[in-house]
């Protein structure tokens, strides 16, 4: 994603408040919001998956459910019959091309830890696609790139409940100025 102004699929999305960018701005949230996305996982049920502490992933919880980007399903019984507490993702989505840079150092470079965990835990055979590149663009260029890219993107995700019986990839797309 760009710090300009996006063209094309992404002016749907509204840009994050305050809170939204705040609760985005850490990996495991984003994270505990595929995992949701996919499933709907108990706090317990997250934590193992994760490898976490259960009161941490509580806490990531609670900032998820308070910036609306997790809900809590249905009560349901568990495997030894006991009550259990799902969490499942609100679908919601925002424009975060140049919020994350109001959320401290860190923010910027969430989603790129977040999915760099999730292709660790996943195994190198899972790599379906990569592509490595660099390219001279101007900022009209830039713009249509990630307006065309964001299209093609939008036209998947906002389709995707017709294909939730295949199996999930995951990905992402960063665009970035070259520090040289």
């Amino acid at each position: 994603m760009t710090d300009a102004e996006p063209t094309g699929a992404n002016e749907k999305k509204p840009a994050a408040s305050a809170r939204e960018i705040k609760a985005l701005a850490h990996p495991l949230r984003l994270r505990i919001l595929r995992l949701c996305g996919l499933h709907e996982l108990t706090n317990k049920q997250l934590a193992d998956r994760l490898g976490q502490d259960p009161g941490t992933v509580l806490y990531h919880v609670r900032q998820l459910l308070s910036a609306g980007f997790l809900e809590a399903a249905d009560v349901r019984a568990g495997e030894s019959g006991a009550l259990e507490k799902p969490y499942r993702s609100t679908g919601r989505s925002w424009n975060l091309d140049a919020a994350l840079r109001d959320a401290g150092p860190g923010g910027p470079l969430a989603p790129i830890e977040a999915f760099r965990e999730e292709l660790s835990e996943a195994g190198p055979d899972a790599l379906t696609s990569l592509s490595r590149f660099v390219l001279h663009l101007s900022e009209q260029d830039t713009e249509d790139l990630v307006g065309r890219i964001g299209a093609v993107l939008d036209e998947y995700t906002g389709s995707d409940r017709q294909r939730a019986g295949r199996p999930a990839y995951g990905g992402i797309f960063v665009l970035h100025r070259s520090p040289d």
